[in-house]
């Protein structure tokens, strides 16, 4: 690929972005993450890869605006649509929009191209670790999600089995569950890496806001007089 086709991908990848947790620098990661991981494979296509890095994200817009749209679905259609309207060959453009509508953590349609592996691999590692959590806390935030959802009896609950969408529910739904799901080993290497601050951080902030809770709670029943 040269430094033409490049800026011309990247151009429209700038124009589609909007979401704050899936702006231009995410792209950046990611494909910085796609170059780690290639380099410990072979035979990989760097046109595809590079490509369908840049524009993996394009269809975020579209889902943000109707949540029963799927970005990844939605974004290779649009990845398409621009590669053949810029004269790209087909086969290029198919195998882009594959890995493009592949790469996405909740659905059942795994890549199977190596190139659709990587770039699901680059794309879950910058949901781990300490850039995971701050991207979802950001995500959360912008959406008027809170960090957390109580308990029948008042306390806080870590989030396992909620149905109301918060931080922690998301930590135990995807975060924690990242881990095992790559499909590369130098992708796996990376995620591992970054793991335990991750751990730490989710099992901190459960402590913190649970403790403020517990203790609380029979403090004000005592001062309430329901004690």
């Amino acid at each position: 690929m040269d430094k033409e086709t490049y800026t011309l991908l990247e151009n429209y990848m700038l124009e589609c972005m909007g979401d704050s947790a899936h702006d231009k620098d995410h792209i950046y990661r990611v494909l910085y993450n796609a170059m780690d991981i290639a380099q410990a494979e072979q035979n990989v296509d760097y046109d595809v890869l590079i490509c369908a890095c840049l524009l993996h994200d394009i269809g975020r817009k579209e889902q943000f605006e109707n949540p029963k749209l799927c970005h990844a679905m939605v974004g290779g259609e649009k990845a398409y649509r621009f590669l053949i309207d810029n004269h790209f060959d087909i086969d290029f453009a198919d195998k882009v929009k594959y890995c493009i509508q592949t790469h996405r953590y909740r659905q059942n349609n795994p890549p199977r191209s190596l190139e659709a592996q990587i770039l699901f691999d680059a794309d879950k590692i910058d949901a781990t670790g300490t850039v995971g959590i701050a991207r979802t806390l950001f995500y959360k935030g912008t959406v008027g999600e809170p960090l957390y959802s109580l308990l029948p009896d008042g306390r806080v609950s870590d989030g396992t089995n909620d149905e109301k969408a918060s931080f922690f529910q998301e930590y135990k739904y995807k975060l924690e569950k990242l881990y095992d799901r790559f499909y590369t080993k130098r992708g796996n290497e990376i995620a591992k890496e970054r793991q335990k601050t991750a751990v730490t951080f989710y099992n901190d902030m459960l402590k913190e806001v649970s403790d403020s809770y517990d203790r609380g709670i029979e403090m004000l029943k005592k001062a309430i007089g329901e004690v």
